[in-house]
Protein backbone atom coordinates (compact mmCIF):
# COMPACT_ATOMS: atom_id res chain seq x y z
CA UNK A 1 0.00 0.00 0.00
CA UNK A 2 1.16 3.99 -0.60
CA UNK A 3 1.33 5.84 2.74
CA UNK A 4 2.68 9.24 1.56
CA UNK A 5 0.46 11.56 -0.55
CA UNK A 6 -1.25 15.08 0.01
CA UNK A 7 -3.82 15.47 -2.88
CA UNK A 8 -3.59 12.42 -5.12
CA UNK A 9 -4.29 14.39 -7.98
CA UNK A 10 -1.21 16.28 -7.94
CA UNK A 11 1.08 13.15 -6.55
CA UNK A 12 2.32 12.97 -9.73
CA UNK A 13 3.48 16.64 -10.28
CA UNK A 14 4.91 16.63 -7.07
CA UNK A 15 6.60 13.79 -7.54
CA UNK A 16 8.70 14.80 -10.75
CA UNK A 17 9.07 18.40 -8.53
CA UNK A 18 10.73 16.44 -6.33
CA UNK A 19 12.81 14.14 -8.25
CA UNK A 20 14.24 17.49 -9.95
CA UNK A 21 15.34 18.60 -7.20
CA UNK A 22 16.92 16.36 -5.52
CA UNK A 23 18.85 15.64 -9.23
CA UNK A 24 19.64 18.84 -10.69
CA UNK A 25 23.01 17.81 -12.18
CA UNK A 26 21.58 15.16 -14.48
CA UNK A 27 17.88 16.86 -15.21
CA UNK A 28 15.75 20.12 -15.60
CA UNK A 29 11.73 20.27 -15.58
CA UNK A 30 10.42 21.13 -18.53
CA UNK A 31 6.73 21.28 -19.42
CA UNK A 32 5.85 17.50 -19.70
CA UNK A 33 8.98 16.02 -17.58
CA UNK A 34 12.37 16.76 -17.79
CA UNK A 35 15.37 16.75 -20.18
CA UNK A 36 18.85 16.87 -19.39
CA UNK A 37 20.44 19.60 -17.33
CA UNK A 38 23.10 20.18 -20.07
CA UNK A 39 22.23 21.07 -23.98
CA UNK A 40 22.41 18.58 -26.49
CA UNK A 41 25.55 18.32 -28.40
CA UNK A 42 24.62 19.99 -32.13
CA UNK A 43 23.56 17.64 -34.62
CA UNK A 44 22.88 14.44 -31.72
CA UNK A 45 19.72 12.84 -32.12
CA UNK A 46 17.79 13.15 -29.19
CA UNK A 47 16.25 10.23 -27.56
CA UNK A 48 13.45 10.96 -25.56
CA UNK A 49 11.58 8.40 -23.76
CA UNK A 50 8.48 7.78 -21.31
CA UNK A 51 5.26 6.79 -20.11
CA UNK A 52 3.01 6.66 -17.29
CA UNK A 53 4.79 8.04 -14.04
CA UNK A 54 4.73 5.05 -11.10
CA UNK A 55 7.90 3.13 -12.94
CA UNK A 56 10.60 4.49 -11.15
CA UNK A 57 13.28 5.01 -12.33
CA UNK A 58 11.59 4.57 -15.76
CA UNK A 59 11.70 7.16 -16.90
CA UNK A 60 12.94 10.30 -15.48
CA UNK A 61 15.74 8.19 -13.56
CA UNK A 62 16.57 7.33 -17.00
CA UNK A 63 17.65 10.42 -18.32
CA UNK A 64 21.52 11.41 -18.50
CA UNK A 65 24.77 10.94 -20.96
CA UNK A 66 24.73 7.81 -22.70
CA UNK A 67 20.87 7.64 -22.06
CA UNK A 68 18.06 9.46 -22.60
CA UNK A 69 18.01 13.15 -23.61
CA UNK A 70 14.22 13.76 -22.30
CA UNK A 71 11.37 11.71 -20.62
CA UNK A 72 7.88 12.50 -21.38
CA UNK A 73 6.07 12.11 -17.76
CA UNK A 74 2.66 11.18 -17.42
CA UNK A 75 -0.15 11.07 -14.51
CA UNK A 76 0.36 7.75 -12.90
CA UNK A 77 -0.10 5.02 -14.95
CA UNK A 78 -0.93 7.46 -17.64
CA UNK A 79 0.57 7.91 -21.19
CA UNK A 80 1.75 11.23 -21.59
CA UNK A 81 -0.26 13.65 -24.00
CA UNK A 82 0.77 14.82 -27.22
CA UNK A 83 1.32 17.91 -25.82
CA UNK A 84 3.70 16.73 -22.74
CA UNK A 85 5.82 14.45 -25.66
CA UNK A 86 5.88 17.19 -27.69
CA UNK A 87 7.40 19.71 -25.05
CA UNK A 88 10.04 17.52 -23.68
CA UNK A 89 11.23 16.68 -27.85
CA UNK A 90 11.33 20.15 -28.98
CA UNK A 91 13.24 21.01 -25.33
CA UNK A 92 15.59 18.01 -26.15
CA UNK A 93 16.39 18.32 -29.86
CA UNK A 94 19.50 19.84 -31.15
CA UNK A 95 19.74 19.71 -34.97
CA UNK A 96 19.90 15.81 -35.02
CA UNK A 97 16.34 14.60 -34.60
CA UNK A 98 14.33 12.99 -32.23
CA UNK A 99 13.70 9.31 -31.39
CA UNK A 100 10.74 8.47 -29.66
CA UNK A 101 10.42 5.06 -27.70
CA UNK A 102 8.00 3.73 -24.95
CA UNK A 103 6.23 0.84 -24.07
CA UNK A 104 3.79 -0.77 -26.41
CA UNK A 105 0.62 0.85 -24.89
CA UNK A 106 -2.59 1.95 -26.77
CA UNK A 107 -2.54 5.34 -25.02
CA UNK A 108 1.17 5.55 -25.64
CA UNK A 109 0.83 4.90 -29.13
CA UNK A 110 -1.61 7.57 -29.71
CA UNK A 111 -0.20 10.39 -27.80
CA UNK A 112 3.45 9.60 -29.25
CA UNK A 113 2.38 8.66 -33.07
CA UNK A 114 0.56 12.30 -32.31
CA UNK A 115 3.72 14.45 -31.25
CA UNK A 116 5.85 12.50 -33.94
CA UNK A 117 3.15 13.90 -36.77
CA UNK A 118 3.63 17.75 -34.94
CA UNK A 119 7.32 17.20 -35.19
CA UNK A 120 7.56 16.29 -38.54
CA UNK A 121 5.02 19.60 -39.14
CA UNK A 122 7.27 21.26 -37.51
CA UNK A 123 10.26 20.33 -39.79
CA UNK A 124 12.14 18.04 -37.08
CA UNK A 125 12.53 14.67 -37.93
CA UNK A 126 11.28 12.67 -36.21
CA UNK A 127 11.35 8.60 -36.11
CA UNK A 128 9.47 5.84 -33.45
CA UNK A 129 10.51 2.31 -31.55
CA UNK A 130 7.92 1.16 -29.33
CA UNK A 131 9.22 -1.90 -27.17
CA UNK A 132 7.18 -5.05 -27.26
CA UNK A 133 9.50 -7.18 -24.99
CA UNK A 134 6.52 -8.94 -23.05
CA UNK A 135 6.35 -12.90 -24.40
CA UNK A 136 3.28 -13.02 -22.12
CA UNK A 137 1.25 -10.41 -23.91
CA UNK A 138 0.74 -11.88 -27.19
CA UNK A 139 1.75 -14.82 -29.03
CA UNK A 140 5.07 -15.00 -31.37
CA UNK A 141 3.15 -14.49 -34.39
CA UNK A 142 1.31 -10.95 -33.19
CA UNK A 143 4.61 -9.85 -31.26
CA UNK A 144 4.04 -6.34 -32.58
CA UNK A 145 0.86 -6.45 -30.32
CA UNK A 146 3.07 -6.62 -27.16
CA UNK A 147 3.91 -4.96 -24.65
CA UNK A 148 6.57 -3.35 -23.24
CA UNK A 149 8.26 -3.79 -19.32
CA UNK A 150 11.70 -3.92 -18.22
CA UNK A 151 13.19 -4.31 -21.67
CA UNK A 152 12.60 -0.92 -22.02
CA UNK A 153 15.93 -0.24 -20.47
CA UNK A 154 17.52 -2.29 -23.45
CA UNK A 155 16.15 -0.43 -25.94
CA UNK A 156 16.76 2.93 -24.11
CA UNK A 157 20.69 2.14 -23.62
CA UNK A 158 21.17 1.00 -27.10
CA UNK A 159 19.43 3.77 -28.97
CA UNK A 160 21.27 6.14 -26.34
CA UNK A 161 24.57 4.53 -26.86
CA UNK A 162 24.39 5.26 -30.76
CA UNK A 163 22.77 8.71 -30.09
CA UNK A 164 25.66 9.46 -27.86
CA UNK A 165 28.63 7.83 -30.74
CA UNK A 166 26.99 10.14 -33.10
CA UNK A 167 24.70 7.71 -35.50
CA UNK A 168 22.55 9.16 -37.83
CA UNK A 169 18.69 9.46 -37.26
CA UNK A 170 18.01 6.22 -39.58
CA UNK A 171 21.11 4.31 -37.92
CA UNK A 172 19.84 5.36 -34.08
CA UNK A 173 16.45 3.89 -35.18
CA UNK A 174 17.61 0.61 -36.89
CA UNK A 175 19.67 -0.11 -33.48
CA UNK A 176 16.92 0.80 -31.32
CA UNK A 177 14.35 -1.56 -33.69
CA UNK A 178 17.61 -4.28 -33.63
CA UNK A 179 17.38 -4.57 -29.71
CA UNK A 180 13.86 -4.25 -29.36
CA UNK A 181 14.03 -7.66 -32.03
CA UNK A 182 16.02 -9.50 -29.32
CA UNK A 183 14.92 -8.47 -26.03
CA UNK A 184 12.16 -11.23 -24.25
CA UNK A 185 11.10 -10.44 -20.98
CA UNK A 186 8.36 -12.67 -18.37
CA UNK A 187 7.39 -11.56 -15.29
CA UNK A 188 5.58 -12.41 -12.22
CA UNK A 189 3.49 -10.66 -9.17
CA UNK A 190 2.54 -11.73 -5.55
CA UNK A 191 0.61 -8.41 -5.18
CA UNK A 192 -1.25 -6.44 -6.49
CA UNK A 193 -0.32 -2.46 -6.47
CA UNK A 194 -2.05 0.91 -4.73
CA UNK A 195 -2.07 4.05 -6.19
CA UNK A 196 -2.03 7.21 -3.88
CA UNK A 197 -5.56 7.42 -1.91
CA UNK A 198 -6.78 4.24 -3.32
CA UNK A 199 -8.42 2.11 -0.60
CA UNK A 200 -7.53 -1.31 -1.97
CA UNK A 201 -4.89 -2.63 -4.38
CA UNK A 202 -5.75 -2.76 -8.52
CA UNK A 203 -5.60 -6.61 -8.48
CA UNK A 204 -5.26 -8.90 -5.67
CA UNK A 205 -3.41 -12.57 -5.61
CA UNK A 206 -4.73 -14.76 -2.68
CA UNK A 207 -2.20 -15.58 -0.33
CA UNK A 208 0.91 -18.44 -1.18
CA UNK A 209 -0.12 -18.08 -5.37
CA UNK A 210 1.19 -15.59 -7.89
CA UNK A 211 -0.10 -13.81 -10.89
CA UNK A 212 2.16 -15.03 -13.92
CA UNK A 213 2.29 -13.07 -16.83
CA UNK A 214 1.59 -9.63 -15.05
CA UNK A 215 1.67 -6.11 -16.51
CA UNK A 216 3.46 -3.06 -15.19
CA UNK A 217 0.10 -1.12 -14.95
CA UNK A 218 -1.86 -3.13 -12.33
CA UNK A 219 -3.50 -5.48 -14.98
CA UNK A 220 -3.81 -8.44 -13.30
CA UNK A 221 -1.58 -11.94 -14.78
CA UNK A 222 -2.61 -13.98 -17.29
CA UNK A 223 -3.46 -17.19 -14.73
CA UNK A 224 -2.23 -17.98 -10.84
CA UNK A 225 -0.10 -20.98 -9.78
CA UNK A 226 1.36 -21.15 -6.17
CA UNK A 227 4.37 -19.28 -5.44
CA UNK A 228 7.40 -22.12 -6.01
CA UNK A 229 10.97 -21.88 -4.22
CA UNK A 230 13.09 -19.53 -5.48
CA UNK A 231 14.62 -21.75 -7.28
CA UNK A 232 11.37 -22.88 -9.01
CA UNK A 233 11.02 -19.70 -10.13
CA UNK A 234 13.79 -19.48 -11.69
CA UNK A 235 13.07 -22.10 -13.73
CA UNK A 236 9.79 -20.70 -14.56
CA UNK A 237 11.23 -17.52 -15.95
CA UNK A 238 14.38 -19.56 -17.46
CA UNK A 239 12.37 -21.89 -19.51
CA UNK A 240 10.05 -19.55 -21.13
CA UNK A 241 12.34 -17.08 -22.36
CA UNK A 242 14.85 -19.86 -23.79
CA UNK A 243 11.51 -21.37 -25.11
CA UNK A 244 11.63 -18.45 -27.77
CA UNK A 245 14.29 -17.45 -29.03
CA UNK A 246 14.39 -14.45 -31.08
CA UNK A 247 15.59 -14.37 -35.07
CA UNK A 248 19.26 -14.49 -35.68
CA UNK A 249 19.52 -16.49 -32.44
CA UNK A 250 19.77 -20.28 -33.67
CA UNK A 251 20.71 -21.82 -30.62
CA UNK A 252 21.11 -20.70 -26.93
CA UNK A 253 24.10 -22.92 -26.63
CA UNK A 254 27.05 -20.29 -27.22
CA UNK A 255 24.95 -17.44 -27.46
CA UNK A 256 25.66 -14.41 -25.46
CA UNK A 257 22.66 -12.50 -23.41
CA UNK A 258 22.13 -9.84 -20.91
CA UNK A 259 20.25 -10.66 -17.99
CA UNK A 260 18.09 -8.58 -16.54
CA UNK A 261 16.14 -9.35 -13.42
CA UNK A 262 14.04 -6.97 -12.53
CA UNK A 263 11.94 -5.92 -8.86
CA UNK A 264 8.47 -4.66 -9.30
CA UNK A 265 8.46 -1.90 -6.12
CA UNK A 266 8.39 -4.35 -3.33
CA UNK A 267 10.59 -7.26 -4.17
CA UNK A 268 13.94 -6.77 -1.42
CA UNK A 269 17.25 -7.47 -3.54
CA UNK A 270 17.87 -10.16 -1.07
CA UNK A 271 15.36 -12.45 -2.26
CA UNK A 272 16.05 -11.36 -6.24
CA UNK A 273 19.67 -12.46 -5.79
CA UNK A 274 18.79 -15.49 -4.35
CA UNK A 275 16.90 -16.27 -7.37
CA UNK A 276 19.40 -14.64 -9.69
CA UNK A 277 21.76 -17.33 -8.02
CA UNK A 278 19.64 -20.04 -9.63
CA UNK A 279 19.03 -18.16 -13.35
CA UNK A 280 22.91 -17.89 -13.51
CA UNK A 281 22.86 -21.29 -13.10
CA UNK A 282 19.99 -22.67 -15.71
CA UNK A 283 21.83 -20.14 -18.09
CA UNK A 284 25.26 -21.93 -17.67
CA UNK A 285 23.33 -24.97 -17.99
CA UNK A 286 21.80 -23.84 -21.42
CA UNK A 287 25.12 -22.86 -23.06
CA UNK A 288 24.23 -18.97 -22.48
CA UNK A 289 27.33 -17.09 -21.83
CA UNK A 290 25.64 -14.09 -19.05
CA UNK A 291 27.11 -10.77 -20.30
CA UNK A 292 27.30 -8.02 -17.61
CA UNK A 293 23.77 -9.23 -15.40
CA UNK A 294 21.43 -6.58 -13.61
CA UNK A 295 20.12 -7.16 -10.95
CA UNK A 296 17.76 -4.17 -9.43
CA UNK A 297 14.87 -2.03 -10.21
CA UNK A 298 14.67 -0.78 -13.44
CA UNK A 299 10.92 -0.63 -14.25
CA UNK A 300 8.70 -0.61 -11.14
CA UNK A 301 4.91 -0.82 -10.98
CA UNK A 302 4.75 1.17 -7.86
CA UNK A 303 4.53 -0.97 -4.77
CA UNK A 304 4.07 -4.58 -6.38
CA UNK A 305 5.61 -7.50 -5.53
CA UNK A 306 7.10 -8.65 -7.89
CA UNK A 307 9.87 -9.91 -10.39
CA UNK A 308 10.44 -10.07 -13.95
CA UNK A 309 13.83 -11.72 -16.47
CA UNK A 310 14.48 -9.70 -18.96
CA UNK A 311 17.35 -11.09 -21.65
CA UNK A 312 18.75 -8.89 -24.34
CA UNK A 313 20.39 -11.43 -27.01
CA UNK A 314 23.97 -10.07 -27.96
CA UNK A 315 25.17 -9.71 -31.24
CA UNK A 316 28.81 -7.65 -32.51
CA UNK A 317 27.29 -4.49 -32.70
CA UNK A 318 24.64 -4.68 -29.83
CA UNK A 319 27.58 -5.67 -27.73
CA UNK A 320 29.89 -3.08 -28.52
CA UNK A 321 27.42 -0.56 -27.66
CA UNK A 322 26.43 -2.07 -24.55
CA UNK A 323 29.93 -1.18 -23.44
CA UNK A 324 28.77 2.35 -24.12
CA UNK A 325 29.07 3.99 -20.73
CA UNK A 326 25.95 5.51 -19.17
CA UNK A 327 25.24 7.72 -16.59
CA UNK A 328 21.53 8.59 -14.97
CA UNK A 329 20.05 9.40 -11.68
CA UNK A 330 19.25 5.76 -11.08
CA UNK A 331 21.76 3.83 -13.65
CA UNK A 332 25.36 3.90 -14.17
CA UNK A 333 27.75 1.77 -15.89
CA UNK A 334 31.36 2.94 -16.86
CA UNK A 335 32.36 7.06 -17.37
CA UNK A 336 30.82 9.63 -19.67
CA UNK A 337 31.01 13.16 -20.53
CA UNK A 338 29.51 15.52 -18.71
CA UNK A 339 30.51 18.86 -20.15
CA UNK A 340 28.42 20.70 -21.95
CA UNK A 341 26.23 23.79 -21.30
CA UNK A 342 23.83 23.96 -18.11
CA UNK A 343 20.59 25.01 -19.71
CA UNK A 344 17.96 27.18 -16.54
CA UNK A 345 14.87 24.94 -15.74
CA UNK A 346 12.24 25.92 -17.97
CA UNK A 347 9.56 28.50 -15.56
CA UNK A 348 8.40 30.55 -17.83
CA UNK A 349 4.36 30.50 -18.88
CA UNK A 350 3.37 30.47 -21.95
CA UNK A 351 1.77 33.55 -22.99
CA UNK A 352 -1.72 33.07 -23.57
CA UNK A 353 -3.08 32.84 -26.89
CA UNK A 354 -5.17 35.04 -28.07
CA UNK A 355 -9.11 34.74 -27.70
CA UNK A 356 -10.34 35.36 -31.64
CA UNK A 357 -13.33 37.45 -32.60
CA UNK A 358 -16.85 36.31 -31.49
CA UNK A 359 -19.99 37.97 -31.49
CA UNK A 360 -22.89 37.91 -29.27
CA UNK A 361 -24.82 34.75 -30.20
CA UNK A 362 -21.41 32.95 -30.48
CA UNK A 363 -20.57 34.01 -27.07
CA UNK A 364 -23.74 32.41 -25.69
CA UNK A 365 -22.74 29.64 -27.61
CA UNK A 366 -19.31 29.11 -25.29
CA UNK A 367 -21.98 29.63 -22.45
CA UNK A 368 -23.51 26.89 -23.43
CA UNK A 369 -20.29 24.95 -24.06
CA UNK A 370 -19.49 25.85 -20.37
CA UNK A 371 -22.60 24.50 -18.97
CA UNK A 372 -21.78 21.11 -20.77
CA UNK A 373 -18.82 20.56 -19.54
CA UNK A 374 -19.75 21.69 -15.88
CA UNK A 375 -22.28 18.63 -16.29
CA UNK A 376 -19.79 16.59 -17.56
CA UNK A 377 -17.88 17.17 -14.52
CA UNK A 378 -21.05 16.40 -12.13
CA UNK A 379 -21.55 13.22 -14.28
CA UNK A 380 -18.02 11.61 -14.23
CA UNK A 381 -17.60 12.69 -10.31
CA UNK A 382 -20.73 11.23 -9.42
CA UNK A 383 -19.75 7.63 -11.15
CA UNK A 384 -15.57 7.77 -11.08
CA UNK A 385 -15.56 5.12 -8.51
CA UNK A 386 -17.81 2.80 -10.69
CA UNK A 387 -15.92 3.21 -14.07
CA UNK A 388 -12.36 2.64 -11.90
CA UNK A 389 -13.99 -0.33 -10.61
CA UNK A 390 -14.77 -1.32 -14.42
CA UNK A 391 -12.01 -0.51 -15.63
CA UNK A 392 -10.30 -2.73 -12.91
CA UNK A 393 -11.78 -6.11 -14.05
CA UNK A 394 -9.32 -6.24 -16.83
CA UNK A 395 -7.27 -2.67 -17.05
CA UNK A 396 -5.49 -1.29 -14.87
CA UNK A 397 -8.19 0.76 -12.83
CA UNK A 398 -7.22 4.07 -13.61
CA UNK A 399 -10.11 5.41 -16.23
CA UNK A 400 -12.44 7.19 -13.62
CA UNK A 401 -9.46 9.11 -12.41
CA UNK A 402 -8.14 9.89 -16.02
CA UNK A 403 -11.63 10.84 -17.00
CA UNK A 404 -11.85 12.98 -14.20
CA UNK A 405 -8.32 14.71 -14.53
CA UNK A 406 -9.47 15.64 -18.24
CA UNK A 407 -12.96 16.39 -17.70
CA UNK A 408 -12.17 19.13 -14.93
CA UNK A 409 -9.76 20.99 -16.86
CA UNK A 410 -11.91 21.18 -19.59
CA UNK A 411 -14.02 22.53 -18.03
CA UNK A 412 -11.76 24.98 -16.52
CA UNK A 413 -10.00 25.85 -19.41
CA UNK A 414 -13.81 26.18 -21.02
CA UNK A 415 -14.82 28.62 -18.21
CA UNK A 416 -11.86 30.67 -18.85
CA UNK A 417 -12.30 31.26 -22.63
CA UNK A 418 -16.15 32.28 -21.51
CA UNK A 419 -14.38 34.78 -18.86
CA UNK A 420 -12.20 36.45 -22.22
CA UNK A 421 -15.33 36.68 -24.87
CA UNK A 422 -14.45 33.44 -26.30
CA UNK A 423 -16.84 32.56 -28.76
CA UNK A 424 -17.99 28.43 -29.44
CA UNK A 425 -15.56 26.83 -31.55
CA UNK A 426 -12.49 28.33 -29.47
CA UNK A 427 -14.12 27.13 -26.02
CA UNK A 428 -14.83 23.86 -26.75
CA UNK A 429 -11.27 23.51 -28.86
CA UNK A 430 -9.72 24.96 -25.61
CA UNK A 431 -11.64 22.53 -23.19
CA UNK A 432 -10.25 19.82 -25.30
CA UNK A 433 -6.67 20.40 -25.39
CA UNK A 434 -7.22 20.54 -22.24
CA UNK A 435 -8.49 17.72 -21.43
CA UNK A 436 -6.03 15.69 -23.78
CA UNK A 437 -2.87 17.72 -21.99
CA UNK A 438 -4.43 16.40 -18.37
CA UNK A 439 -6.05 13.32 -18.61
CA UNK A 440 -3.62 12.16 -20.97
CA UNK A 441 -3.69 7.90 -21.47
CA UNK A 442 -6.22 6.43 -24.04
CA UNK A 443 -9.06 8.13 -23.56
CA UNK A 444 -7.56 11.54 -23.24
CA UNK A 445 -6.25 11.36 -26.78
CA UNK A 446 -9.36 9.93 -27.70
CA UNK A 447 -11.98 12.63 -26.08
CA UNK A 448 -9.63 15.47 -27.13
CA UNK A 449 -9.86 14.25 -30.92
CA UNK A 450 -13.43 14.13 -30.34
CA UNK A 451 -13.85 17.46 -29.28
CA UNK A 452 -11.42 18.87 -31.75
CA UNK A 453 -13.50 17.47 -34.48
CA UNK A 454 -16.68 19.36 -33.22
CA UNK A 455 -14.93 22.26 -32.72
CA UNK A 456 -13.91 22.58 -36.79
CA UNK A 457 -17.37 22.22 -37.27
CA UNK A 458 -18.87 25.22 -35.38
CA UNK A 459 -17.59 29.08 -35.82
CA UNK A 460 -17.22 31.54 -33.03
CA UNK A 461 -19.76 33.78 -34.10
CA UNK A 462 -23.40 32.66 -35.07
CA UNK A 463 -25.19 29.82 -33.73
CA UNK A 464 -24.20 26.50 -35.24
CA UNK A 465 -26.68 25.06 -37.18
CA UNK A 466 -28.18 21.44 -36.82
CA UNK A 467 -26.41 19.86 -39.98
CA UNK A 468 -23.01 21.39 -38.85
CA UNK A 469 -23.70 19.47 -35.93
CA UNK A 470 -24.22 16.00 -37.29
CA UNK A 471 -20.84 16.54 -39.84
CA UNK A 472 -18.96 17.32 -36.49
CA UNK A 473 -19.95 14.63 -34.22
CA UNK A 474 -19.48 12.08 -37.61
CA UNK A 475 -15.91 13.66 -38.00
CA UNK A 476 -15.10 12.83 -34.38
CA UNK A 477 -16.34 9.58 -35.06
CA UNK A 478 -14.10 8.85 -38.33
CA UNK A 479 -10.96 10.58 -36.42
CA UNK A 480 -11.26 8.51 -33.47
CA UNK A 481 -12.00 5.30 -36.10
CA UNK A 482 -8.62 6.15 -37.47
CA UNK A 483 -6.95 4.79 -34.21
CA UNK A 484 -7.33 1.13 -34.74
CA UNK A 485 -10.54 0.29 -32.90
CA UNK A 486 -13.56 -0.67 -35.00
CA UNK A 487 -16.70 -1.52 -33.62
CA UNK A 488 -17.11 -5.20 -31.93
CA UNK A 489 -13.79 -4.73 -30.37
CA UNK A 490 -15.29 -3.71 -26.50
CA UNK A 491 -13.79 0.04 -26.99
CA UNK A 492 -15.46 3.29 -26.75
CA UNK A 493 -15.64 3.46 -30.28
CA UNK A 494 -18.79 0.71 -29.64
CA UNK A 495 -20.80 3.47 -28.08
CA UNK A 496 -19.42 6.63 -30.18
CA UNK A 497 -20.25 5.23 -33.84
CA UNK A 498 -24.10 4.72 -32.74
CA UNK A 499 -24.25 8.11 -31.47
CA UNK A 500 -22.90 9.70 -34.23
CA UNK A 501 -24.51 7.93 -36.66
CA UNK A 502 -27.75 8.33 -35.14
CA UNK A 503 -27.54 11.54 -34.25
CA UNK A 504 -26.92 12.43 -38.04
CA UNK A 505 -30.14 9.90 -38.82
CA UNK A 506 -32.51 11.79 -37.01
CA UNK A 507 -31.12 15.31 -37.94
CA UNK A 508 -31.94 14.70 -41.55
CA UNK A 509 -34.50 13.13 -41.06
CA UNK A 510 -35.26 16.47 -39.78
CA UNK A 511 -35.91 16.23 -35.53
CA UNK A 512 -34.90 18.56 -33.73
CA UNK A 513 -31.31 18.82 -32.24
CA UNK A 514 -32.88 18.05 -28.68
CA UNK A 515 -34.68 15.10 -29.71
CA UNK A 516 -32.12 13.76 -32.46
CA UNK A 517 -29.79 14.14 -29.30
CA UNK A 518 -32.19 12.36 -27.08
CA UNK A 519 -32.37 9.20 -29.19
CA UNK A 520 -29.01 9.38 -30.15
CA UNK A 521 -28.06 9.08 -26.88
CA UNK A 522 -30.25 6.28 -25.69
CA UNK A 523 -28.32 4.16 -28.86
CA UNK A 524 -25.20 4.63 -27.20
CA UNK A 525 -26.20 3.78 -24.09
CA UNK A 526 -27.93 0.47 -25.34
CA UNK A 527 -24.68 -0.17 -27.17
CA UNK A 528 -22.18 0.39 -24.21
CA UNK A 529 -24.56 -1.86 -22.54
CA UNK A 530 -24.14 -4.49 -25.18
CA UNK A 531 -20.37 -4.35 -24.46
CA UNK A 532 -20.48 -6.92 -22.02
CA UNK A 533 -20.70 -9.40 -23.89
CA UNK A 534 -18.18 -8.60 -25.91
CA UNK A 535 -14.26 -10.12 -25.95
CA UNK A 536 -11.98 -7.14 -25.83
CA UNK A 537 -9.58 -6.70 -28.95
CA UNK A 538 -7.70 -3.66 -28.46
CA UNK A 539 -6.14 -1.89 -25.33
CA UNK A 540 -4.63 -3.29 -21.96
CA UNK A 541 -8.02 -5.34 -21.82
CA UNK A 542 -7.27 -7.64 -24.82
CA UNK A 543 -4.60 -9.66 -22.75
CA UNK A 544 -7.42 -10.77 -20.34
CA UNK A 545 -10.63 -11.95 -23.03
CA UNK A 546 -12.75 -14.44 -20.04
CA UNK A 547 -12.21 -11.57 -17.35
CA UNK A 548 -13.93 -8.49 -19.06
CA UNK A 549 -16.77 -11.18 -19.86
CA UNK A 550 -20.01 -9.69 -18.25
CA UNK A 551 -18.89 -6.22 -18.04
CA UNK A 552 -19.30 -3.33 -20.03
CA UNK A 553 -16.21 -1.33 -21.48
CA UNK A 554 -15.71 1.54 -19.17
CA UNK A 555 -14.86 3.71 -22.12
CA UNK A 556 -18.34 3.37 -23.96
CA UNK A 557 -20.56 3.50 -20.56
CA UNK A 558 -18.43 6.94 -19.45
CA UNK A 559 -19.25 8.06 -23.02
CA UNK A 560 -22.84 7.17 -22.85
CA UNK A 561 -23.09 8.65 -19.10
CA UNK A 562 -22.28 11.46 -20.64
CA UNK A 563 -24.52 11.53 -23.58
CA UNK A 564 -27.44 10.90 -21.34
CA UNK A 565 -26.38 13.79 -18.99
CA UNK A 566 -26.11 16.27 -21.68
CA UNK A 567 -30.16 15.52 -22.37
CA UNK A 568 -30.60 17.89 -19.88
CA UNK A 569 -28.67 20.55 -21.10
CA UNK A 570 -31.37 21.07 -24.08
CA UNK A 571 -33.63 22.09 -21.41
CA UNK A 572 -31.56 24.26 -19.49
CA UNK A 573 -30.61 26.04 -22.82
CA UNK A 574 -34.24 27.15 -23.21
CA UNK A 575 -34.45 27.80 -19.84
Amino acid sequence: MTRLWNDPADFADEMIDGFVAANRRYVRRVSGGVARSTKTPDGEVALVIGGGSGHYPAFGGLVGPGLAHGAAMGNLFASPSTQQVLSVAKASENGGGVLLSYGNYAGDVLNFDAAQEQLREAGIDCRTVAVTDDVSSAPVAEKHKRRGIAGDLSVFRIAGAAAARGDSLDEVERLAAHANERTRSFGVAFTGCTLPGAPEPLFEVEPGRMAIGLGIHGEPGLRDADIPSADGLAELLVERLLDELPDGVDSARGARAVPILNGLGSLKYEEMFVVYRRIAQLLEAAGVEAVDPHVGEYCTSFDMAGTSLTLLWLDDELERLWETGADSPAYRRGSVDHSGDVIAEDEADEAAEEIGRADEAGRAVAAVVARAFDIACATIDANVDELGRLDQIAGDGDHGIGMQRGVHAARDAAHDAVSRGAGGATTLARGADAWSDRAGGTSGAIWGAILTAVAAHIDDEGEPDRDALAAGLSAASARVLTFGATPGDKTLVDALTPLAERFADRIAAGDAIGAAWCDAADAATAAAKATADMLPQMGRARTHHEKSLGTPDPGAHSLALIAQALITLNDRKKA
